[in-house]
């Protein structure tokens, strides 16, 4: 099958969208398939173009698959309009590159949002080589929007209902939509798409490589980060944005500091300054920060924990499924989890007693509960080991996603 993979984020970012997008190119290259991808320059997570790369030049690139690497502006600084501005760069920029797939007719288009502003250019191609179309959702970005009241007045704003109507006309004009979780699903179906066009296909983890880590591999990392071995490590990895909240971490360990506790912040984003400088103006020494790890030492950075902390604001946490929690299951970590009962998260925990320590959003005294009481469970979780095990494994995930589009009439 010939596929053209379309969307912002792709490797070698380290994490979020732009890792699993890489991965299921790999993949489906080493599975026979023709792959090209249309995509940005790495920057993400911490809003800066990567070394080595441009933010103003098209770049092409051959390996597993060929890659077009477009243009795009990335804002220092994160705003509303800013974000809004970043996304329809890239979207403009990358729009002839994309028309110019029209002569190796591509079986199917697969876009990755974020972003929408992307789904009219993947539609016109589909238009014009009959190829079907797929969106797959990674992040309900207008919902999250709205949730973080990003958008003016909540949801009754002129920007809210534009972007409302805006997103169902796309989702509602593709072939097909996937996305990771099933209440994602759900909220597909309730913005007026099709249930026969809905794919269920979640984000994956290499569960043998994150379970089976050696002890020397995770004293080796203890040492190279110069992390104590008295002290219990409440590690938050990943994305340090405005959807995650993590200020409530600061304010977490200043109100523990008599604890034999380190906090550990792994990452990057717009909301690390804010953090690094609480942790400063509060005299914090129970708090570290470290730059995001390369992917070969993530399991033994898991391993070392424990307990991880999966954080998150009222209001986002049922518009994305956060990517870290499946390599958190595979670990058998004893994880954290801010969410409220009626959303993904909420319904994981409550389905499954014993995967991880759910507590209020927002509430640092609930947070200081949860680390308290996942302190005091086995160091080893097996009930989310078996179940990253049976949902999560990197094969099963994309071998059924794949069978799936062969029943279709992708070609």
């Amino acid at each position: 099958m010939k596929i053209l993979v379309y969307g912002i984020n792709y490797s070698p970012e380290l994490t979020g969208i732009g890792k699993y997008t890489g991965e299921m190119v790999e993949w489906l290259a080493r599975n026979g398939h023709e792959v090209r991808v249309i995509t940005a320059p790495p920057y993400y997570p911490e809003w800066k173009v990567a070394e080595h790369y441009s933010s103003w030049r098209y770049r092409r690139e051959e390996g597993a698959a060929t890659v077009w690497r477009c243009p795009l502006y990335v804002p220092a600084k994160v705003s509303t309009l800013k974000r809004l501005l970043h996304l329809s760069s890239f979207a403009f920029s990358s729009f002839f590159p994309l028309l110019a797939q029209r002569r190796w007719k591509p079986d199917l288009i697969m876009g990755v949002v974020p972003t929408l502003f992307c789904t009219p250019g993947m539609r016109l191609l589909a238009k014009l080589t009959g190829a079907r179309t797929l969106l797959h959702i990674q992040d309900y970005e207008v919902d999250a929007m709205l949730g973080l009241k990003l958008a003016g007045n909540g949801s009754g704003g002129t920007l809210a209902r534009l972007a409302k109507k805006f997103e169902r006309q796309n989702l509602t004009r593709v072939d097909y939509v996937s996305t990771i979780s099933r209440s994602m699903m759900n909220k597909a179906r309730e913005k007026v798409v099709a249930v026969e066009k809905i794919i269920f296909f979640p984000n994956w983890s290499e569960v043998t490589r994150f379970s089976n880590v050696a002890e020397s591999d995770v004293e080796q990392l203890r040492g190279q980060l110069g992390l104590p071995a008295g002290k219990k490590i409440i590690l938050y990895s990943g994305n340090i944005g405005e959807k995650q909240g993590v200020e409530n971490i600061v304010q977490a360990a200043s109100l523990c500091q008599q604890q034999p506790w380190l906090f550990v912040i792994v990452g990057e984003g717009g909301g690390k300054a804010r953090m690094e400088k609480m942790v400063r103006e509060g005299g914090l020494e129970n708090v570290q920060f470290f730059p995001l790890q390369p992917y070969d030492k993530l399991p033994a950075l898991l391993h070392l924990a424990d307990c991880h902390l999966v954080i998150q604001k009222r209001g986002a946490a049922d518009a994305v499924l956060p990517s870290k929690l499946t390599n958190i299951l595979a670990a058998g970590g004893n994880a954290v989890i801010t969410a409220e009962n009626d959303t993904e998260l909420g319904q994981l925990c409550q389905m499954n007693p014993g995967i991880a320590t759910c507590v209020e959003p927002e509430s640092v005294p609930a947070l200081i509960a949860g680390i308290t009481e996942a302190l005091s469970l086995p160091e080893y979780n097996a009930i989310a080991r078996n179940y990253a095990e049976s949902t999560f494994e990197k094969e099963n995930v994309l071998s059924q996603f794949v069978a799936l589009l062969n029943k279709s009439d992708f070609g």
